[in-house]
């Protein structure tokens, strides 16, 4: 049977070009990943950020107001880059790196292989599976 028509090679798409596109997928699955990094990186400065707000209070309160001062006005609020707060990391890559990515990704399924996604992975799925074994079904 194999798999549905959305997850077929056209015809006179070559093996090295469904490979080069599986490449490039599997390159923008990592971004994918390290961008859900990047997001952890920002909520967790963010929320860092904010319980500053409590340590502050519990130095001055312990007694140590010269270094609650100093949290306050040198840590708190303060840029983690050069003039940037992390949500303005996160808008720089999702609007450049990130955007300029995922474009050529759809680009070259698009001029390629009539936009298919992972045809490489749907070829390998029909090579791995057993024929006629339950659970091994080509689709639903």
């Amino acid at each position: 049977m194999g798999p549905d028509e959305q997850h077929r090679r056209p015809d006179g798409v070559s093996a090295a070009t469904v490979e080069a596109l599986g490449k490039l997928s599997e390159a923008l699955e990592t971004v994918e990943r390290a961008r859900g990094r990047l997001y952890d990186v920002h909520q967790l400065i963010g929320h860092a950020d904010l319980m500053l707000d409590e340590v502050v209070g519990m130095f001055r309160d312990a007694g140590h107001a010269k270094l609650a001062e100093r949290i306050e006005t040198e840590l708190v609020g303060r840029n983690v880059i050069a003039g940037r707060w992390t949500f303005q990391v996160v808008e720089e890559f999702d609007d450049g790196y990130y955007a300029l990515f995922k474009d050529l990704d759809r680009t070259a399924r698009d001029e390629l292989v009539q936009g298919r996604r992972h045809l490489f992975e749907a070829e390998m799925k029909e090579r791995r599976r057993t024929h006629g074994r339950s659970g091994h079904e080509a689709k639903p």
